[in-house]
């Protein structure tokens, strides 16, 4: 089993800025790849990031390359999301995922075990 617990959302307006934590506990932090999905209202969810656990690879989803980026601190078992440059359509909630069989840094959601409860982000124009 794997808990994860997102925190750092909040409301913001257009072009500012925010750092999400995903804290996660129940496995070795260091051995199994994460990834920031989000979801809109009304909308599916969508894949935004995922880092590697060992070389610490990292994948972005064309939306959001330039202006978010992942990072992990495996002594923390922690995972950051640092959003930069934020916009209207950025506004969602955003959720952090384990994948313990470590599938690949894939942006389907299928391949994730294990998902945290959300933290909305919201940008004002």
């Amino acid at each position: 089993q794997v808990q994860l617990v997102e925190s750092g959302g909040g409301l913001v307006q257009a072009g500012g800025s925010l750092r999400l934590s995903c804290a996660a506990s129940g496995r070795t932090f260091s051995r199994y790849n994460m990834a920031w999905f989000r979801q809109a209202p009304g909308k599916d969810r969508e894949f935004v990031a995922a880092i590697s656990h060992y070389t610490l690879t990292t994948t972005y989803a064309d939306s959001v390359k330039g202006r978010f980026t992942i990072s992990r601190d495996n002594a923390k078992n922690t995972v950051y999301l640092q959003v930069n440059s934020l916009k209207p359509e950025d506004t969602a909630v955003y959720y952090c995922a384990a994948d313990i069989q470590n599938s690949g840094l894939s942006g389907s959601d299928k391949a994730y075990d294990y998902w945290g409860q959300g933290t909305q982000v919201t940008v004002s124009s």
